[in-house]
């Protein structure tokens, strides 16, 4: 080891006399100590640690360190190092700069981009790297925040502080769009900060959403018009039709089917897989869950309140003397009634709608899913992804937590405390 000269450590409000760093880098086999190591190596120095950061992939190590130093200690703690990092075989390199002549303090702004895929190949984060940069933003960060069922990637990406931060969100949004839709994979762009993590309210649409069965189409099948509702349906999931007329043209073939059917069919519903996962992590997470549904609350309640959900609303069909009458007994959940419910929710939970997010997959859920802050199409028509800030075309609807920055390995550890 390398003779040291005998200093003093700096105080926390202490600055070193010229503004120099060193970028220290330590790779190899992972074992313990190694961290230890390094910074007992570093102690006896004048040193401030400025960074830090540690990853472990299949058993192999990176540790990067940035301190603040004075250069004329530089080649006793390089020693000191280097003597460490063979006595534990590892590699190490340092990097030296003065940041008096970098813009390393320039203030920036941070973004993060979310990729999913069931298989990722290079192109896709190629494409995604990309236009990143053709918008200005610097990547400072990937990492891997689950592996299965799909693989989840998220890039912690910052830009100027100058820069219009709105604008940057919204081209990139617009731009990786297009990138998901030409390499098969799911993307999602959000603001960074606190805010990520702050209480959120979240609305889901029910059918083909929450549970993987349009509950209209079952009732008709009970009926014997299932053909007829399922062509009404489809069309009005399209936005071909207004929404409140279909209805009302579907719930009048039902007209003088038995109300047992209603039962019968609540038993039939299956929620889309990881459903429960979803409301059950938000719930941990101290967010607020939403259902808003154009279907009917005679069928779909039991469900709900099974699931905890802390707000619903939905059509109510109206029943005399045991049987549907074809009527809805209830003001319609349209399109511009599921937006109000949002707004309602958020309001009565003391949140703003910038911290919202709305889930669907149908052009009733437009106005919802481009009012919240995060709006996200679902495996949904081509309108609907469109508008959407962000699309899933996956079949697992706990996908959504992935985008909101919370990892398998977060899921898996709250679900072990239980």
């Amino acid at each position: 080891m390398c003779e040291r000269a005998n200093l003093r450590p700096v105080s926390p409000t202490e600055e070193p006399r010229t503004a120099f760093t060193g970028l220290i880098l330590l790779s190899g086999i992972d074992k313990p100590g190694v961290t230890e190591g390094l910074f007992a190596a570093l102690s006896p120095f004048a040193v401030t640690i400025q960074d830090l950061e540690q990853v472990v992939i299949r058993g192999r190590l990176i540790l990067t360190a940035l301190i603040t130093l004075d250069p004329a200690h530089a080649p006793a703690i390089e020693a000191d190092i280097t003597s460490f990092s063979e006595s534990a075989d590892l590699d190490f390199a340092i990097d030296y700069v003065d940041i008096s002549i970098t813009n390393a303090s320039e203030r920036r702004s941070s973004l993060h981009v979310v990729l999913l895929a069931p298989t990722l190949l290079p192109t896709a984060l190629a494409a995604v790297a990309g236009e990143i940069a053709h918008a200005g933003g610097n990547i400072d960060r990937i990492r891997r925040t689950a592996s299965f069922p799909l693989t989840a990637i998220e890039f912690d990406i910052s830009v100027p502080i100058s820069e219009e931060i709105d604008l940057v969100l919204s081209d990139l949004r617009r731009v990786l769009a297009r990138v998901a839709i030409e390499n098969s994979v799911d993307l999602a762009v959000e603001m960074g900060g606190l805010t990520r993590r702050a209480k959120r309210v979240v609305m889901l649409d029910m059918d083909s959403t929450l549970i993987q069965q349009e509950v209209i189409d079952l009732l008709a099948a009970k009926a014997g018009v299932e053909d007829e509702v399922t062509t009404i349906t489809a069309s009005a999931m399209a936005g071909n039709l207004d929404f409140s007329e279909s209805l009302k043209a579907r719930v009048k073939l039902l007209a003088g089917l038995d109300a047992q059917a209603l039962t019968e069919v609540a038993q039939e519903i299956v929620l889309t897989p990881g459903a429960r996962t979803l409301i059950r992590t938000l719930h941990r997470l101290g967010h607020k869950v939403g259902v808003v549904s154009g279907g009917f609350i005679n069928v779909i309640e039991p469900l709900l309140q099974d699931l905890q959900v802390d707000f619903y609303r939905a059509n109510s069909l109206e029943i005399l003397d045991g049987k549907l009458t074809g009527f809805v007994s209830s003001e319609i959940i349209d399109r511009a009634a599921k937006a109000v419910a949002l707004r309602e929710f958020a309001t009565n939970e003391g949140v703003q709608l910038s911290q919202t997010i709305a889930i669907g997959d149908g052009a009733n859920d437009l106005d919802m899913i481009e009012m919240a802050g995060m709006g996200i199409a679902f495996n949904a028509k081509p309108t609907v992804m469109a508008a959407a800030d962000s699309s899933l075309n996956t079949p697992y609807l706990d996908s959504v937590l992935y985008l909101m920055g919370i990892t398998r390995e977060e899921i898996e550890w709250a679900d072990e405390k239980i």
